[in-house]
């Protein structure tokens, strides 16, 4: 061969390789290291080894959400209306309450989920993030605006609830106290436990059986804010005009708010692992300053955490590269452990016994009617207040949310976690003014 002839060999491309088959993932794992994941999981739990704490825990919880995950993303039509919400928070209900789920992994999720509080650590992480991380003026514009669609659309939803209530036999206060505020009251913790505690007092009657009656409309009212919000994520998807893409205030005429937002919609700067711990301890911090001022404040400590980071982000005393760090755990934990907590939540929140037993056609109608009434205003509202329609609703829907896990659920099923933020100021500050108004409007029709 001469030296030419040995040049272009050695400089001519390689020949084409026909492409590799894409390997099936089940969440991030490719199928055989899920497969051998499942494998130790199961041992683990068969020989009675699997550790009652985070570790057991999480492995429990991370392996059933990136399944039941990626079946959500599958299934037709399961798939557009919030699928991966749907089963991660149904399917572990049901294994529990037909005894199917093995004793060990449910006590190791319990002692994830509950004893070792991981739930408020993810939301602490999500709430610090999803403020810190967005431009400030799009945080005041829509704290500012947030409010009034809130406020009207839950006077539409308590007054559409209690006329459905009276065309099926149900009393209008039957409906207003077990049926209604419960769905608005901020959850299952924050919501109808006080609520229960109160009723009692005023009522003098057992605490367990008003739980049990007010349980079941705070579960559907949740369901129905889930399917819900897939659907008006579809909606945005069709009709681009109406959606933010998870943006919830229009960008004005300042240009510097425009910046902000065309910023924030660019590329993300690389992962940092310094800055993620950095992010870490920001969230944990804010979180532990809401409960240490609650007992002086009387203002529940997640509030009081919401609070806190709004005071640094639009004060701007936090260094930018802090910011930063507490935005990308955010993004971390939200891409990693939502259906971890969603699948928790299922096991430990959610009873399918007492949702089974609720499903009655005028106990649906009127929890179903309220709910989509709530996020029809909020969708009409927010616009006139140039919010993004679809992002308002799906923000109102969450004063439907069962506390801050709820959240995650309606904006997991549409892809929106970046509002968790306004979310938890629905869920919370809205579920709050619910049980004081109720409390005192018992009190007063009882005396």
């Amino acid at each position: 061969m001469n030296a030419n002839a040995k040049l272009l060999a050695e400089t001519a491309p390689p020949a084409a390789q026909p492409p590799r088959p894409r390997t099936l993932h089940i969440g991030p794992l490719p199928w055989p290291v899920y497969l051998g994941a499942v494998l130790v999981t199961g041992l683990a739990c068969y020989y009675q080894k699997l550790p009652a704490d985070i570790i057991g825990g999480l492995s429990v919880l991370m392996l059933g959400g990136f399944l039941l995950g990626k079946l959500g993303q599958t299934i037709p039509v399961l798939n557009q209306i919030g699928g991966t919400a749907i089963l991660c928070l149904f399917v572990p209900s049901a294994l529990v309450g037909y005894g199917v789920m093995p004793d060990g992994c449910q006590k190791a999720i319990v002692a994830a989920f509950k004893t070792a509080n991981f739930q408020y650590f993810y939301i602490a992480c999500l709430v610090a993030g999803s403020i810190l991380g967005m431009p400030y003026r799009v945080l005041v514009h829509g704290f500012l605006r947030m409010f009034v669609p809130l406020l009207l659309g839950t006077f539409a939803a308590i007054g559409a609830g209690i006329v459905v209530g009276l065309c099926f036999g149900h009393g209008a206060k039957d409906t207003l106290f077990y049926i209604l505020v419960p769905i608005f009251g901020g959850g299952l913790s924050e919501g109808v436990l006080p609520l229960s505690l109160a009723y009692a007092e005023i009522l003098h009657r057992p605490q367990t059986e008003l739980v049990a009656q007010m349980v079941p409309a705070a579960l559907i009212g949740n369901v129905v804010a889930i399917v819900s919000s897939g659907v008006l994520a579809r909606l945005g998807d069709r009709r681009p005009e109406l959606s933010g893409q998870g943006m919830l205030v229009r960008p004005g005429h300042d240009p510097h708010h425009d910046n902000d937002l065309a910023a924030r919609r660019g590329a993300e700067p690389p992962i940092s692992l310094s800055l993620l711990g950095a992010g870490m301890l920001i969230a944990s911090g804010l979180f532990l300053l809401g409960g240490l001022l609650a007992p002086v404040t009387g203002i529940p400590g997640p509030v009081l955490m919401i609070i806190g980071a709004v005071i640094l982000k639009v004060s701007r005393v936090l260094p930018a590269d802090m910011e930063a760090g507490a935005y990308q755990i955010n993004r971390f934990m939200s891409v990693n452990l939502t259906f971890a907590i969603l699948c928790a939540m299922g096991t430990v929140l959610v009873s399918w016994n007492q949702l089974v037993a609720s499903f009655n056609l005028g106990y649906l109608v009127i929890c179903t009617t309220a709910v989509v009434s709530l996020i029809v205003v909020g969708f009409f509202v927010g616009g006139w207040l140039r919010m993004f329609p679809v992002e308002a609703a799906i923000v109102t829907a969450c004063h439907s949310g069962l506390g801050g896990t709820g959240d995650v659920a309606i904006l997991s099923a549409a892809d929106r976690l970046g509002l968790m933020a306004f979310a938890q100021v629905s869920t919370r500050v809205g579920g709050a003014l619910m049980i004081v108004i109720a409390t005192f409007l018992l009190r007063a029709l009882a005396s």
